[in-house]
């Protein structure tokens, strides 16, 4: 692999550990399964690049994109906590809905913004070139916004909404507004997962309306990588799993495309993407089988 793909990865890497986050915040923290992350992903990025072309600050449309994927996830806990939707079937139906607003917003399939102004242009004058640029930008960027969902899960609002997921009927009897959080759980998961698609659009140039096809999947991999790799108790490194799984992943994809010997295509995308997944779930559970063994030889 050569320097410029494994700088590649790292970048969209870290640009898809922000949906990592998200996903770990509405399924680990709130017990929410939300697919909505489909659809706010590429929303994210239709609002920031439609914005960005209409001459508007790039700053602000990234915030707009931003806001809209918070959007996307208060509707989704609309339908699941007023009206009692499964959870599931509310964020299938608002990710369905996204697909068509996604296209009202952009007005055409995809848009492109690699001539347009974005937030990283201004520091295109520091010498570095742009495979070297996007990660170091992007990466400080992601470290801040983990910082601050690690400060934000270890306050008193933070643990409120951990208990919440934790158990709703509990928390509920100590006081805690269950629905409330859950109302602030999604739109943060989804806002971090609009920030995502503003990046994406950003970084690669273009905003395409089936960007966000399998976005979960890929977040979920970045969870359970993250979590098999870094085992711990401690808030901060739970969420920092999330990003150091989002760029492992992302590496694995691309030695696994660019090994010869496998005979892979650019179109084995979901494949590689479905095995690692696979081995994420199936390698940490295959220790028990052998300590059990080991166990029951030192008891004879």
């Amino acid at each position: 692999m050569s320097l410029i793909a494994f700088l590649g990865a790292i970048e969209i890497g870290l640009v898809y550990g922000l949906v990592a986050l998200g996903v770990f915040l509405s399924f680990r923290v709130l017990d929410f399964p939300d697919l909505t992350v489909d659809g706010s992903f590429p929303l994210g990025a239709a609002v920031t690049a439609t914005l960005i072309v209409n001459q508007q600050d790039p700053w602000f449309a990234t915030l707009a994109g931003t806001l809209a994927g918070a959007l996307a996830g208060l509707v989704t806990a609309f339908l699941n906590v007023r009206f009692k939707i499964l959870h599931l079937l509310a964020s299938i139906l608002t990710m369905i809905a996204l697909f068509s607003v996604n296209l009202r917003i952009m007005g055409r399939p995809n848009v492109a913004v690699i001539n347009q102004e974005t937030i990283l242009t201004p520091f295109e004058g520091l010498g570095l070139s742009q495979y070297q640029l996007k990660p170091l930008f992007v990466g400080v960027l992601v470290l801040a916004v983990t910082l601050l969902v690690s400060r934000f899960l270890n306050s008193e609002f933070g643990l409120a909404m951990r208990a919440t997921g934790a158990n709703a009927r509990m928390a509920r009897a100590q006081g805690i507004s269950t629905s409330f959080h859950t109302y602030v759980g999604m739109a943060i998961s989804n806002a971090l997962v609009g920030l995502a698609g503003a990046l994406f659009a950003q970084t690669n140039g273009f905003a395409d309306v089936t960007s966000g096809v399998g976005t979960i999947v890929v977040g979920l991999a970045a969870v359970i990588l993250g979590e098999t790799l870094i085992r711990t108790r401690s808030i901060l490194w739970m969420v920092m799993a999330c990003i150091v799984g989002s760029i492992l992943y992302r590496i694995a994809i691309q030695l696994a495309l660019g090994a010869d010997f496998l005979g892979l295509q650019a179109s084995d995308l979901n494949l590689v993407t479905a095995v690692l997944v696979a081995l994420a779930l199936i390698l940490p559970g295959m220790r028990n089988p052998f300590r059990s063994m080991f166990r029951q030889g030192n008891g004879r």
